[in-house]
């Protein structure tokens, strides 16, 4: 039974969404506002989230931001907002689908189906993600060492983060660069080095011998877990 979490804050629309989608066997957890829904997720990861953008405490966009920065489950925008920069924003932060109130619920259920079609058998990436030298919560945003927390930079996040998703996985360089600095860096390597010698002192128990944060010299880069 897939689980789906609902952000929406219209108390009369979140009741009816749980009482439709549960009739339809899915299993629903709906919370009123983005900071519950952000901790639902990470306590409980969902297979797929519905996120309204008029939240009361966090734009709907920084909901969609929160859960990019450690899953790739599907998410659905459902929002009255109907112009074209809200949905383009809303698809930028990395949700998968945008549907505008009002909407049939049968439309809205074939394209739940749809989005999970696309992810079955996909890999579910943890939120916390431990190895032998440092913790990273990826849905907190924290990184500790020996117990201890460690600041990452914003830049540091961005790059552990797309290679943590993707374990034992080789990441080029140029995708690295072009997914964190924009397109027009895909060939500047240097500032990968810099970096990831950085995250090595940070994070590595022996930063010259990396066991975690692995160069493929010429190529890109790896995470072991």
């Amino acid at each position: 039974m897939p689980r789906l979490l609902i952000v929406e804050d219209e108390p009369a629309l979140r009741r009816a969404l749980t009482i439709n989608l549960t009739a339809r066997h899915y299993q629903v957890e709906a919370v009123p506002d983005g900071s519950t829904a952000l901790r639902a997720a990470a306590a409980a990861p969902p297979d797929l989230a519905i996120v309204d953008l008029g939240l009361p405490d966090l734009d709907g966009v920084d909901v969609i931001r929160g859960l990019r920065g450690w899953t790739q489950i599907p998410i659905i925008v459902l929002s009255a907002r109907d112009a074209q920069a809200e949905k383009v924003r809303a698809l930028d932060a990395g949700a998968d689908d945008y549907v505008t109130k009002p909407f049939g619920m049968d439309e809205l259920v074939a394209r739940i189906r749809a989005a999970l079609r696309r992810t079955d058998g996909a890999e579910v990436v943890a939120p916390i993600v431990r190895t032998a030298s440092f913790e990273i919560d990826l849905a907190a945003k924290r990184a500790s060492r020996n117990g201890a927390p460690v600041r990452l930079t914003p830049t540091e996040w961005h790059l552990v983060e797309i290679l943590v998703r993707r374990p034992g996985t080789l990441v080029p360089s140029s995708q690295l660069l072009a997914e964190v600095w924009g397109p027009g860096y895909a060939k500047e390597t240097n500032y990968l080095r810099v970096y990831f010698a950085g995250l090595r002192r940070k994070l590595e128990a022996d930063p010259a011998h990396p066991a975690h944060f692995i160069t493929e010299p010429g190529v890109g880069y790896r995470f072991e877990p």
